[in-house]
């Protein structure tokens, strides 16, 4: 498609005319401005965006969509931040509290290997031990002073005991513990959810969650790539930010990408209201908005930046967004220039969702051969960068050559 064959079935709010020098704009790998996204995502139709996306997606991924077969190791689900959505922290003592012990985390990895998996998901509360004594004790009975050295010695137990490669999202990270993680993780990340300050309102998403300040969060992003690390980050979407803050998120990771160039994957994710959480009467973000986002999320980052690459190269981020949180709208989400479908477990459930399974791999393969497109499996970390050595750890890099 050529920007001279774009659909012209808009709202009033935009003209066929200001549609066409728009997408053409984006074709050329114009970097548009927030308040012209911002009035993409509200006055033009989604059959529109969607069109631009998918493009953008076939001129920087061709016809590949990918997934990483993964074991889903949830670490400690103790965490000091009570988030208002959030169905996977507990407090010491309350039902379900755990830590995963060493040889339980390898007989899950073990099992996942047999199955095919190629990536070790390490997820997990944010520094309990901060807030809980027992959380410290059981660090200190294990010979840990903190929950992320646990993590590192975990890692380094996978990469060194297994064929699965790491990849850990354990919360905010100082420089130290990126260095330090780097050397047995393909890639890292920590989703930055939002920019938004009306979530640390009283009675807001996260009103006590000190680690979901923004810029905490993007300092850890920025350091990650001061140090070359792949990393996945993303937004949650329907958790009370507004749509200005859904683009200003956006363009936030994209300038950090533009400056580091190490952002592998931003993940569209969208809540999901739950009967025990505090925000169990929040209606879940409408389908056909979230699939717009999407497709915006596509159209931000298309003309944007892979590892050293400039903004005149095309697409090259990848763009995800969660299957078992859509189930009745994988079509659509397909349809709005996503490439990835993330981690997908023959074995673990997904920890976070319990209650959202997994797709089955054929499913998904069956629906991306519908649209002309091919299911790929890949590592933790995106083939841009599985070529690039500088990217890892020796140890890791070694790593990858086998896998």
């Amino acid at each position: 498609m050529s920007s001279a064959t774009v659909s012209t079935t808009v709202s009033a709010s935009v003209s066929a005319s200001e549609w066409r020098s728009l997408a053409s704009r984006i074709f050329a790998g114009e970097a548009l401005g927030a308040s012209e996204y911002f009035s993409m995502l509200h006055s033009v139709s989604w059959e529109n965006l969607a069109e631009v996306a998918r493009e953008l997606r076939q001129r920087g991924k061709g016809n590949v969509i990918t997934y990483s077969p993964k074991v889903f190791l949830p670490l400690t689900n103790l965490c000091r931040d009570r988030c208002g959505y959030c169905t996977f922290r507990r407090d010491p003592g309350q039902p379900g509290a755990h830590w995963m012990e060493p040889e339980e985390v390898l007989d899950v990895a073990r099992k996942g290997e047999k199955l095919g998996c190629r990536e070790a998901l390490l997820s997990l509360g944010d520094r309990p031990e901060a807030e809980f004594p027992e959380a410290r004790a059981w660090l200190a009975t294990h010979g840990y002073a903190r929950t992320l050295d646990y993590v590192a010695a975990i890692s380094e137990l996978l990469l060194a005991e297994t064929s699965l490669l790491p990849h850990a999202n354990p919360g905010l990270m100082s420089r130290s513990d990126l260095e330090r993680l780097r050397e047995s993780n393909a890639s890292l990340g920590l989703m930055l959810e939002s920019t938004s300050p009306a979530l640390f309102a009283l009675g807001g998403a996260h009103d006590d969650a000190i680690d979901k300040r923004p810029e905490r969060r993007l300092q850890t992003i920025r350091q990650a790539g001061e140090l070359k690390i792949p990393f996945t980050t993303g937004i949650l979407v329907g958790i009370g930010e507004s749509a200005a803050d859904i683009v200003d998120s956006l363009l936030t990771i994209r300038g950090i990408h533009a400056q580091y160039g190490h952002i592998q994957e931003v993940i569209i994710q969208n809540f999901v209201p739950k009967p025990e959480i505090p925000m169990r009467d929040v209606p879940p973000p409408a389908p056909e908005y979230f699939a717009r986002i999407v497709a915006l999320a596509r159209i931000i980052f298309g003309p944007g930046f892979g590892p050293g690459f400039s903004s005149g190269l095309g697409p090259q981020m990848n763009i995800q967004a969660p299957p078992n949180l859509s189930p009745a709208h994988l079509e659509m989400l397909l349809d709005s220039g996503l490439n990835d479908w993330g981690g997908i477990s023959p074995l673990t459930v997904d920890f976070i969702n319990p209650e959202k399974p997994w797709p089955q791999v054929e499913t998904l393969r069956a629906l991306a051969a519908s649209k002309g497109l091919e299911l790929r499996e890949r590592l933790p970390v995106y083939p841009e960068y599985a070529t690039q050595p500088e990217f890892f750890s020796p140890r890791v890099w070694q790593a990858m050559q086998s896998r």
